[in-house]
């Protein structure tokens, strides 16, 4: 299964959805600290992706600040740790700009050209691209990789593979090897048994996978 281009949020919100069933299925097994503690989770999984969301489609700014003026762009890649994002390098603002956005196969092949920019949108030749945060004044931390000036050849084959959703849940899922030790974290705090243990694995497992999705993985 793919996304393909037009659908840049379906997969973020799918992982969001999935984390919170996570959440949901363990909910009934745990006593009234536990399933607090899951509650509190899913809690901050649904607002805070109703937040980015929200940012995505322009319900809010992600540049306050700014005014419609038609700006140059490219895209970089972001690698950071474990995580990989999408950037676009924004000059005519006075000052170089970055913002994040979500994952577009239209990236792959992304020259320097120039953007509609608004404080809650940013499109190129028609085609809209979803911020996955605010726009930002200095560089983005990490190793930073910037699009060939001429689209590769293997485009087409790259974004097939790119696309595929068992290859983004693969690289979304790194960060979750921290997910034992939370859970050993939470049984030493509370107490608990072996399921105890499971459960609490399984949730910061799917709330890491989420984290990664929905701050707008980049999986090129």
């Amino acid at each position: 299964m793919s996304f393909g281009s037009g659908r840049p949020l379906a997969y973020p919100i799918i992982v969001t959805i999935g984390a919170l069933a996570v959440c949901l299925a363990w909910a009934p097994f745990g006593d009234s600290d536990q399933v607090a503690m899951v509650a509190t989770v899913a809690l901050g999984i649904t607002g805070y992706s109703g937040y980015r969301i929200a940012v995505a489609l322009g319900g809010l700014a992600f540049w306050p600040s700014g005014t419609p003026r038609s700006v140059g762009i490219s895209r970089i890649r972001q690698q950071h740790r474990l995580v990989s994002r999408s950037w676009l390098e924004i000059s005519g603002t006075g000052r170089p700009r970055w913002v994040p956005v979500y994952f577009d196969p239209m990236l792959l092949t992304l020259t320097e050209s120039r953007a509609d920019l608004t404080d809650r949108s940013v499109s190129v030749a028609g085609h809209r691209l979803y911020p996955a945060g605010r726009i930002r004044a200095t560089e983005p931390p990490g190793r930073l990789i910037d699009n060939p000036s001429m689209p590769a050849p293997d485009a087409p084959a790259l974004t097939a593979t790119a696309t595929s959703i068992r290859r983004r849940l693969l690289l979304d899922a790194q960060p979750t090897v921290a997910a034992p030790f939370a859970a050993l974290m939470w049984v030493y705090i509370d107490g608990g048994t072996l399921i105890t243990f499971f459960a609490a694995t399984t949730v910061a497992a799917a709330a890491a996978l989420w984290l990664t999705a929905i701050r707008g993985s980049d999986p090129s």
